[in-house]
């Protein structure tokens, strides 16, 4: 298989390397357009702040490309919330492929939500083999409210898209390269797809 990790400066690369090469699965790291264009899977991790992390990816064109891009494809964390049509932080328009929006946690709870929390409301082939309350890891301030693209909820207190899907776009907002046996399961998922 021809797996491509989308290269943008958006943190947690290695990390999803590592966990990739746990299960066997060997991946190219690029931002090169033909060979995105040429994988049969595409990973496009993130961490950091959404606007800093579209101007990287529209100095390498990879704005134009990825929202045509046919095969599957895992958008993580950031890269999820890159995947929607705007979000909250700084204002920025995102890649518009899933027509959702990111919003700001607004809560009394500590914002960033961070650490384990479980997965409810499990869809599509991505949770193949998990059970309800899977705990999974996450970071992240913003999230994408529950939607017609939902295939995963967890809640921070109110419910919110742990995962989402439109087309051949995946997306979870958790890190599956963090999030143990259950992350590894989920990775595994979205290589059989």
């Amino acid at each position: 298989m021809n797996l491509v990790i989308v290269d943008y400066k958006a943190g947690n690369v290695q990390s999803v390397l590592f966990a990739l090469e746990r299960l066997g699965v060997q991946a190219t790291l690029s931002c090169e357009a033909e060979v995105i264009k040429a994988a049969d899977k595409v990973i496009f991790p993130g961490v950091g702040e959404a606007s800093s992390a579209m101007a990287e990816l529209r100095a390498r064109n990879l704005d134009k490309l990825l929202p045509t891009l046919e095969q599957p494809f895992f958008g993580v964390c950031l890269g999820m919330q890159l995947l929607c049509q705007h979000s909250e932080e700084n204002d920025t328009e995102t890649l518009g492929i899933i027509p959702e929006k990111v919003l700001r946690f607004k809560t009394d709870l500590k914002v960033p939500h961070m650490g384990w929390n479980q997965l409810h409301h499990l869809q599509t082939p991505l949770f193949e083999g998990l059970q309800e309350q899977e705990y999974v890891y996450f970071v992240h301030s913003y999230y994408v409210p529950l939607g017609e693209h939902t295939i995963a909820q967890a809640s921070y207190p109110e419910p919110f898209s742990a995962a989402l899907q439109y087309k051949n776009f995946y997306a979870a907002q958790f890190h599956p390269e963090k999030s143990g046996p259950a992350g590894s399961r989920i990775l595994k998922n979205f290589l059989a797809l």
